[in-house]
């Protein structure tokens, strides 16, 4: 057993890992650790979530092996903090995804026939209506958290309501609601009420989300790749300006943007 006196050791378990959250959580601890709550250490949770992603993006199996392991303390934290409080232990953690993996693949671990990837994601979708008690469509939409990034919480609203037959027929049913909303931005803009203008512009990234479904992209990591793009070629503009000794805010609308048409065609 790790302790205080006793924690140098060539390799390290998941068992010494919970000792070591455990002395830093408790009397004589860590004065920061042992503050902490879930809604504390929310944001935390986030971060890492994406910072292993990111490592993900980069193909870098060095950051992934390391940022997993972040997400996998702040796994530990919320359990340690909720075992304290008399809610969970990491125990009921571990054995609860453990009875969800295997009450999830029946085609695996019971007599449920499954041999694709589609008929697998049906019968989880099943299963999981059934542990959730959802008996409504519209339960399987309020299900959704809200904590999500809008767009992607967005895009399986929508993939949820396509299940229940709340779909276009046609790619072109959705194109055309871009336009509908579009023209509808248009005119809160001219009104001026701030508060059409937001849900205005709300329903133009809702039905752009639309889309996407249709024409296979995902809407989340499509506005990111757009985002670097941006960035990519701003800075190619800013390098173009410095080599002609001017400051870009100096510099004309027009001005820059001739120099962004060069750099985009080249």
């Amino acid at each position: 057993m790790i302790s205080k006196t006793s924690y140098k050791r060539e390799k390290y378990s998941i068992e010494d890992f919970l000792e070591v959250m455990k002395i830093l959580r408790e009397p004589g601890g860590c004065p920061w650790d042992i503050e902490q709550t879930h809604k504390s250490i929310r944001r935390d949770l986030l971060e890492e979530a994406y910072e292993t992603a990111d490592a993900i993006d980069l193909d870098d199996s060095t950051a992934l092996c390391e940022e997993l392991g972040d997400l996998l303390l702040q796994v530990v934290f919320h359990a340690d903090i909720a075992r304290r409080n008399g809610e969970f232990t990491f125990d009921e953690v571990v054995d609860g995804i453990t009875k969800k993996l295997i009450l999830r693949h029946p085609h695996v671990f019971g007599d449920v026939e499954a041999n694709t990837s589609a008929e697998v994601l049906d019968n989880w979708d099943k299963i999981k209506r059934v542990e959730k008690h959802q008996e409504s469509y519209t339960d399987t939409l309020e299900s959704v958290p809200r904590a999500f990034p809008a767009l992607l919480r967005a895009a399986k609203v929508q993939k949820r309501a396509a299940k229940a037959g709340f779909d276009w027929d046609e790619m072109s049913g959705a194109f055309e609601k871009i336009s509908e909303e579009t023209a509808e931005l248009k005119d809160a803009v001219q009104s001026g009420v701030q508060a059409d203008i937001n849900e205005e512009f709300g329903d133009l990234l809702f039905s752009m989300v639309n889309v996407s479904r249709f024409v296979g992209t995902d809407a989340e990591d499509s506005l990111a790749k757009a985002t670097d793009k941006f960035i990519a070629r701003f800075k190619l503009v800013e390098a173009e300006c410095v080599k002609m000794g001017k400051d870009m805010k100096e510099m004309t609308l027009v001005e820059l943007d001739d120099i962004w048409n060069r750099v985009k065609h080249n």
